[in-house]
């Protein structure tokens, strides 16, 4: 198997919106997501009774609800690791739509495993684990997620008819090299990648600013890939959900996925706000008996993350 970052385009929050629009015939869709069933106990989840109090504090914080969206790098029916995680953040208190990048080489505590990198923690104990890892470090209550793996990802851009990326210079031969028998890129510039060619785009790791980087670019495919969505006439939903929905597995119910999908079209937002955690001025690279990670100031990245998910309050 390829050590190579994959990557998480958030299928579920485009699907919700999609099968909403289908009326109907979208809840009849909905069989062809792959369910799993987790515990809910905060105790299972990592939800301490003094992180529930210090979000029962923040006005309003039974409006804003978090999903965990993890991309895997992994063969079919096996775990693998989360080399994209990213929280998304239906905030119906300040009426927003956020998606929250983790970086996978985190150094953070794991349940029975003790300090190693974030994305560990799905393939140690698959999102059971990977949820519990994500709540306890950051002062979270997330309690559903959703899969998609790094294979589904031209499928699913492809379907939408490819997504519009400003491709910078240092860029065009990584995707190039990545992106099979797409037509070659010849400079840089803004085109409409093919699915081969926002992988590629979306696994670039050693050109300009790393991981770092990498991180943003994953982030600007997911909000391209939104506005494709914006741009389907209602007539192409169906046929849109029928392709997309095989490709995710969720803990939420069919009826979550409906009142989700219902909170985002009724809340009036159409735009995702992004951010990436830890923040470069809070977090360095270091290598601990031989092995890469990333050390963050954990106290402050805590807060970081709490106030800007539930006040709405971005680190400055």
């Amino acid at each position: 198997m390829k050590k190579s970052t994959k990557v998480i385009i958030s299928v579920f929050s485009i699907i919700v919106v999609m099968v909403v629009l289908a009326g109907a015939y979208g809840m009849s869709l909905l069989s062809k997501v792959s369910k799993d069933t987790i515990s809910k106990n905060n105790a299972d989840l990592g939800i301490s009774d003094e992180i529930q109090k210090k979000i029962d504090d923040v006005p309003k914080s039974e409006e804003i609800v978090n999903i965990a969206l993890f991309g895997v790098d992994a063969p079919e029916n096996q775990a693998g690791r989360s080399d994209a995680i990213m929280i998304l953040t239906i905030d119906n208190a300040h009426d927003k739509l956020k998606l929250t990048s983790i970086m996978r080489d985190s150094y953070v505590n794991i349940d029975g495993h003790g300090m190693d990198k974030i994305n560990h923690a799905y393939a140690f104990g698959g999102p059971q684990l990977a949820i519990k890892t994500l709540n306890s470090n950051f002062d979270l209550n997330i309690k559903d997620y959703a899969m998609v793996n790094f294979s589904t990802l031209p499928k699913v851009i492809d379907a939408m008819g490819g997504v519009e990326i400003n491709v910078k210079d240092y860029e065009v031969n990584e995707i190039n090299k990545g992106s099979g028998k797409s037509t070659k890129i010849s400079s840089p510039g803004t085109y409409t990648l093919t699915g081969e060619q926002a992988l590629a785009y979306s696994r670039i790791r050693y050109k300009g600013n790393g991981d770092y980087e990498r991180t943003e670019r994953q982030r600007a495919v997911l909000s391209a890939l939104f506005t494709q969505l914006q741009k389907q006439g209602v007539s192409k939903y169906v046929s849109l959900t029928k392709t997309l929905l095989p490709m995710i597995k969720t803990s939420l119910s069919n009826g979550d996925i409906i009142k989700t999908g219902t909170s985002i079209l009724s809340s009036g937002m159409k735009n995702l706000e992004q951010e990436r955690f830890p923040l470069d001025e809070f977090s360095k690279g270091k290598k601990i008996n031989g092995i890469y990670y990333l050390t963050f100031n954990s106290t402050a990245t805590k807060e970081q993350i709490h106030k800007y998910i539930f006040e709405d309050v971005k680190a400055k």
